[in-house]
């Protein structure tokens, strides 16, 4: 699996509901976010369904995603939630003083928008990238050297679970949207645990709240037409996750999961992404593109009527389209579990 910062869709995931917005979220191998994956990075609450799914490896979900071709979709979303996933470092960084942290793990990093905002984070520390995509690494390396945080960040291709053995050891784990694609997350969790050094911390995000853009009544089709996209789009998360290899049939109490790896509960917390209407033009693109994913990945899965709508609001000549209305907003939330390894 591959990471990722966000879901495809919108890699959304998020709860599997939300992986949409993921910047990480990324393929399953340590796989995004800036979520997009998934349906919208989405079902799952998150992720963004759909021919390629996500993020480019040979994927154990079976959905045979193209994450290269969706890096520019995942660096969208991700740079679009860039408020949101700073302000989760910044917490993360009062949770683990810098001092103490000088080894974090991005599993999943996708284009590594999040994994620079680790960086930043945290001063002292070496950031490793982990993703499955060789492209996907490729512009977590560009990006870090851009933002003058190069020399402390480099690039690992692995393939989880398979490679947990590659990584090393660290003293903070950052999982976005990428323990979904994992059959076996409690056994996934266990090894996470195995990597963090005594005292280390585990940050996992999974779940928060789709991502909504449109009034209830958006004035074509039925009203509600997000929330049957979020219907489709779970009912296919569903079915992704009972493709994987070993899966395991949890409920994802997250906490109780990370208690039962032996590890000592730190807290929890959601983000907000929040952009009003109207929205800025490269906010716009990235909603226009996710929904391209979406209609891509869930068109057998809509009725008629909703797929017709889809692509009305696709169409740039609608006035009532994602293209041109004024009422287009991003309103989403992203749910960080965090526990630490005792000393």
């Amino acid at each position: 699996m591959s990471a990722r910062d966000h879901d495809p869709q919108g890699h959304d995931h998020q709860n599997h509901q939300s992986h949409q917005n993921d910047p990480n979220h990324r393929p399953h191998q340590p796989h995004r976010h800036g979520h997009a994956a998934g349906p919208g990075h989405a079902p799952g609450p998150g992720h963004a369904p759909g021919p390629g799914h996500g993020h480019g490896h040979g994927h154990h979900d079976g959905s045979d995603v193209d994450w290269a071709r969706l890096a520019p979709l995942l660096t969208q979303q991700a740079e679009t939630q860039i408020p949101l996933y700073a302000e989760a470092a910044a917490w993360l960084a009062s949770l683990a003083p810098a001092a103490s942290v000088r080894r974090v793990l991005d599993f999943g990093s996708g284009p590594g928008v999040v994994t620079v905002l680790l960086a930043e984070a945290f001063p002292e520390a070496e950031v490793v990238a982990v993703d499955a995509t060789p492209e996907l690494l490729a512009l977590a390396r560009e990006r870090a050297d851009a933002r003058g945080v190069g020399d402390r960040v480099s690039t690992l291709r692995a393939d989880l679970p398979e490679d947990f053995g590659a990584l090393g050891t660290a003293d903070l784990v950052w999982a976005s949207n990428s323990l979904h694609h994992i059959g076996d997350q409690r056994a996934a969790l266990a090894a996470f645990a195995d990597v963090l050094n005594p005292g280390g911390l585990i940050a996992l995000a999974e779940g928060g709240l789709p991502c909504r853009h449109l009034p209830w009544n958006q004035g074509i089709g039925r009203p509600g037409l997000e929330a049957r996209l979020d219907a489709a789009n779970a009912d296919w998360f569903g079915e992704m996750r009972a493709g994987l290899p070993d899966t395991k049939e949890e409920i994802d109490d997250w906490g109780a999961l990370l208690a039962d790896a032996g590890l000592t509960l730190s807290g929890t917390r959601s983000f907000l992404c929040d952009v009003p209407a109207p929205l800025p033009a490269a906010v716009r693109e990235q909603v226009v593109a996710h929904y391209a994913r979406l209609r891509e990945g869930l068109a057998e899965r809509l009725a008629d009527d909703d797929l017709a709508a889809v692509d009305r609001l696709l169409d740039q000549a609608d006035p009532l389209s994602l293209h041109q209305r004024p009422d287009l907003y991003l309103l989403t939330a992203r749910t960080v579990h965090t526990a630490r390894k005792p000393a």
